[in-house]
């Protein structure tokens, strides 16, 4: 009687309704595949066992369909570690149903980028729909253009008042370090290193210190008779390679405090880096327009390489592959390297486009952004002028100016640096010292308000900044010699 009235379940009606046409071709498909079934009837090899040999099939088959549906989800975010890190880690269907706020939904005109969520966990599919050529503000209309701007703004533009904490606050200073009588010219902390600190002044001198409390000196490497001009730790923090004006490369070993090889060259060193990669390679970039590579163990030149104008700054790509070196004009290079034999060869060339032509004060690489979805380079001139390209790393370097920021001219050859990724949220922040005596954080997807934060602190014009392995500690050098390390407050 159920039968002939219906009085059946009505999810079990539906069902076989749908098994009449789209059901039964996905059953069909589920449960039939030629290629495991080819595996599994596979006749077994003589003396082996049948059954263990069906199951390694199996395995193997199931193995290599789930290798193949990761690398599927990394083609489709990009193939970037954040972004596929993010995309395996979202929330399924059901979740994302349960947890998603009908007046923030993702739209292609409002990603939700820049506006609040109303939870951590909308930000890990947030992701998914953002992309470089849309407009940076939310709620715009799409737009055919890249994203990209130039800005002018002066050290002096106010923090844009916001309700949430501002960017990278700060609960204040953590040491100080005053000893040195000298302009602090560049500071860095260790390879991989969250507490070892050195700096070298215009004395010549190389301060190697601690930032773990308590904060302490360690040594002090006196050798250089004119001012230091850069310096490089290797890959285990056992030595540091320091350039001068002084015109000699000097190699020192930091447990003993001792110079252990000088190089004598023919005029001022002005950058030098140890190769990622192979630390027996030592890139230094001089005033005679050339970049040499030393042997680390003998201190014989192993190539050089020519240039318009002297190199003033410089960084490796994370392979050890690539280094990208700008030169007294305001011309950024790349140039290919050899990590086996040392040779170089240049490869493409971005001239500036202002007028005046100022030398090159930072270069540096970041190896992933999200905001390019892929490698990166900031470059600072004298003159004020903050560049952020693209690196394409398959064309050998070959870079695509992405955003540029105009600041005050300066006087002295000030630094700048990438900030640490605060969140998905965020844009793409830059922190550079200043002749005001402060130290200024800018966003560089903020074609106005671009300066969001700044330390008061020093009394004279902040030269050197600089951050460690942890990310918590912030510091910055003056030009009278000053050291500030700032702590940097924990992010919610």
């Amino acid at each position: 009687m159920a039968e002939k009235n219906g009085g059946g379940d009505p999810a079990d009606e539906e069902e076989d309704k749908n098994d009449d046409g789209s059901g039964e071709e996905k059953k069909k498909k589920k449960h039939s595949d030629p290629d495991l079934l080819m595996c599994l009837l596979q006749p077994c090899p003589a003396g082996s066992d049948p059954e263990y040999i069906g199951v390694r099939r199996l395995l193997l088959s199931r193995k290599s369909q789930s290798s193949i549906h990761r690398r599927r989800d990394w083609r489709c975010n990009g193939r970037g570690y954040v972004a596929f890190r993010n995309y395996i880690r979202r929330p399924r269907n059901w979740e994302r149903d349960s947890l998603r706020t009908p007046s923030l939904q993702t739209t292609p005109g409002n990603s939700g980028r820049w506006i609040p969520p109303p939870s951590p966990v909308s930000l890990l599919y947030d992701v998914e729909s953002w992309s470089p050529g849309r407009e940076l503000q939310s709620g715009s209309q799409p737009s055919p253009r890249r994203a990209s701007f130039s800005s002018s703004t002066s050290d002096h533009d106010r923090p844009r008042r916001r309700v949430e904490q501002p960017a990278y606050s700060f609960v204040g200073m953590h040491c100080i370090f005053d000893q040195c009588r000298a302009s602090v010219t560049v500071l860095k902390f260790g390879h991989m290193s969250s507490d070892l600190l050195a700096y070298g002044a215009s004395d010549g001198t190389l301060t190697v210190c601690t930032v773990s409390d308590p904060p302490s000196i360690l040594k002090h490497l006196n050798g250089h008779s004119k001012d230091v001009t850069d310096f490089d730790f290797s890959s285990n923090n056992q030595y540091i390679a320091s350039s001068s004006v002084d015109k000699t490369v000097r190699v020192w070993e930091i447990s003993k405090g001792l110079c252990i090889r000088v190089i004598y060259g023919v005029s001022p060193q002005l950058c030098i880096r140890f190769h990622p990669v192979n630390n027996n390679f030592l890139s230094v970039g001089n005033a005679d327009k050339e970049i040499m590579v030393f042997n680390f163990s003998t201190g014989r030149t192993i190539h050089k390489i020519s240039f318009d104008s002297e190199v003033t700054a410089m960084d490796h790509a994370h392979t050890g592959q690539l280094i990208f070196c700008g030169d007294g004009m305001g011309c950024i290079y790349s140039v290919s390297m050899n990590s086996h034999t040392g040779v170089l060869s240049r490869s493409h060339r971005h001239r500036s486009s202002s007028r005046r032509k100022s030398p090159v004060t930072t270069v540096q690489y970041r190896s992933f952004s999200l905001l390019a979805r892929g490698p990166v380079l900031l470059t600072c001139t004298q003159d004020g002028s903050l560049s952020f390209f693209s690196v394409a790393l398959e064309i050998q370097g070959y870079l695509t100016l992405r955003c540029s920021l105009k600041l005050t001219p300066r006087i002295y050859s000030i630094r700048a640096s990438f900030c640490p990724l605060l969140s998905l949220e965020k844009g793409e922040y830059i922190v550079a010292g200043s002749e005001d005596s402060n130290v200024y954080f800018y966003d560089l997807t903020r074609p106005k308000h671009t300066c969001v934060n700044k330390l008061q602190g020093h009394r004279f014009p902040v030269i050197g900044v600089t951050w460690n392995h942890g990310e918590n500690l912030l510091a910055s050098s003056d030009f009278y010699g000053t050291v500030i390390v700032w702590k940097r407050s924990k992010s919610g």
